[in-house]
């Protein structure tokens, strides 16, 4: 995977049609609802799809036993890794830090960096997050990870093939100028909605309405899809209570992860055992490449069973940083011969 395309996909016909309010109507695979439409949009008014994201992810099954504890399940986990070179890739808010209704103060405890710190001197590891990088960088702050914001249209590697000098890699260039327009055009139409708050983050832009009365949720996604009429370039998915404006194009968190493995020199190997660690919903898209690959394995971050392609589950940012120490120790122990789960 030397070249990476980005194609714009074919348009999806509308499946179904949702009624928001009487006399008014939204193709389901309208800018309101994620493109291609998915089955929970499907009859849903957009309050009730809404409220549906925060307890479905949108993939296989929703229950533990399908999920179990990645440690409860750690001895399982290692026995894989027997032979392997384990590539770590890391969501950020829900998995590394939590969720807060201010996603400016969404920071990481100084114990979390020291975690990842650790990880990193053992394994490659990559933080994969819907921010900017720039702004997930200067909440991680460690130079020597590799980064994708924008749902991975922005990648930045410490050291690459060439001169061991950081390498980019953007696919959705082109599109800067229309998202910096796009946010402006959307943080002014959403102004006068109490609690909502739009994130410019340079490859793609998040309305967050997590601190929104649900009575005001309608009129939201409204405003938004008032505004992306005008830009037919632009599709719209969802995570945990954001809206997700992103270039239409062949690429997401799976694609990233493909393209830091090739990066990595690994994209062909049989001895790499990825690890993709998330909260949200685009993080599926990881989940499934992994899955498609019978390759390594996803870890869904919930506190209640969701549909997912991930393989286990950890149920908040405790729990990943538990993991992150046990995954050390046992590294180093079995470098000295005495491996211990």
């Amino acid at each position: 995977m030397t070249k990476q395309s980005a194609v714009v996909p074919e348009a999806v016909a509308p499946e179904a049609v949702v009624v928001t309010q009487p006399g008014a109507t939204v193709p389901a695979s309208s800018p309101v609802f994620p493109y291609p439409p998915l089955k929970a949009a499907v009859g849903l008014p957009i309050k009730k799809f809404l409220q549906k994201q925060e307890i479905s992810s949108g993939g296989r099954v929703s229950s533990w036993d399908e999920h179990p504890s990645a440690l409860g399940m750690f001895e399982e986990i290692v026995s894989l890794s027997k032979g392997k070179k384990i590539v770590m890739f890391l969501d950020y808010d829900g998995t590394l830090s939590p969720i807060v209704d201010d996603p400016d103060r969404a920071y990481m405890s100084k114990a979390m960096r020291a975690a990842v710190r650790d990880v990193a001197k053992l394994f490659p590891t990559a933080i994969v997050s819907g921010r900017c990088r720039d702004k997930v960088y200067s909440f991680v702050r460690l130079a020597e990870l590799y980064y994708a914001g924008s749902h991975g249209m922005d990648i930045k590697c410490p050291k690459f093939n060439k001169g061991n000098k950081p390498a980019l890699f953007q696919p959705a260039s082109e599109f800067l100028p229309m998202i910096d327009v796009v946010s402006k055009l959307l943080a002014e139409k959403t102004r006068a909605i109490r609690g909502s708050r739009v994130e410019n983050n340079r490859f793609c832009v998040s309305v967050h309405f997590r601190c929104v009365d649900e009575k005001r949720w309608v009129e939201l996604a409204m405003q938004v899809r008032s505004v992306l009429h005008d830009f037919p370039k632009l599709r719209l998915t969802h995570g945990r209570k954001v809206l997700e404006i992103r270039p239409s194009i062949e690429w997401d968190k799976g694609k990233a992860l493909e393209f830091l493995l090739e990066s990595l020199g690994l994209s062909d190997s049989n001895d790499v055992l990825p690890v993709y660690i998330g909260d949200d919903r685009t993080d599926e898209d990881a989940f499934k490449v992994l899955r498609e690959r019978g390759q390594g394995f996803g870890i869904l971050v919930s506190k209640v069973p969701k549909e997912s392609h991930a393989t286990y589950s950890l149920q908040e940012p405790s729990e990943v940083m538990d993991f992150l120490h046990r995954l050390v120790e046992w590294k180093r122990l079995s470098g000295k011969g005495h491996p211990r789960v």
